[in-house]
């Protein structure tokens, strides 16, 4: 079995980019990798789940909301090496994206907070490059303009 640190494969990550009009939902995180930091809500997929259930079951959990048809909107290899340069985390993250279908988001499960943000915001929230990657992709793939 591999732990979440220092595994000795990468590990399934999901996550899912919810678009209100030109807004993302985001999560603050609260446990290690990024601790702290802004990001899509999501997490790690668990063994006989589908990729679209944990997305699901990520989003529910992290920030109280379901959404209708879930689309992939692309993927992200998020790889954190400690200061002798030996791999700590390793996730390739299969990124969805939702249209907004309502409901009051709140903080959950691995979130120690919530927001909605609209592109001129990011750099606010300081959000890494892959995830504005992937809420562009996201846009795209929705049909929103952002």
């Amino acid at each position: 079995m591999t732990g979440r640190e220092y595994p000795d494969r990468p590990l399934v990550g999901v996550g899912v980019a919810v678009l209100r009009g030109s807004a993302v939902l985001l999560v603050r995180r609260a446990r290690p990798p990024a601790q702290g930091a802004w990001s899509l809500p999501g997490g790690a997929q668990r063994l006989g789940e589908t990729a679209e259930a944990a997305a699901r079951r990520e989003l529910l959990e992290e920030t109280g909301l379901a959404v209708g048809a879930l689309h992939l909107a692309g993927h992200v290899d998020s790889i954190h090496r400690d200061p002798d340069g030996r791999i700590r985390y390793h996730y390739t993250i299969l990124d969805f994206c939702a249209a907004y279908a309502g409901g009051d988001a709140s903080a959950g499960g691995d979130a120690a907070g919530v927001a909605w943000a609209d592109p001129g915001q990011f750099d606010t929230y300081g959000l890494w490059e892959e995830v504005r990657r992937i809420v562009s992709s996201a846009q795209v793939r929705l049909g929103r303009s952002g």
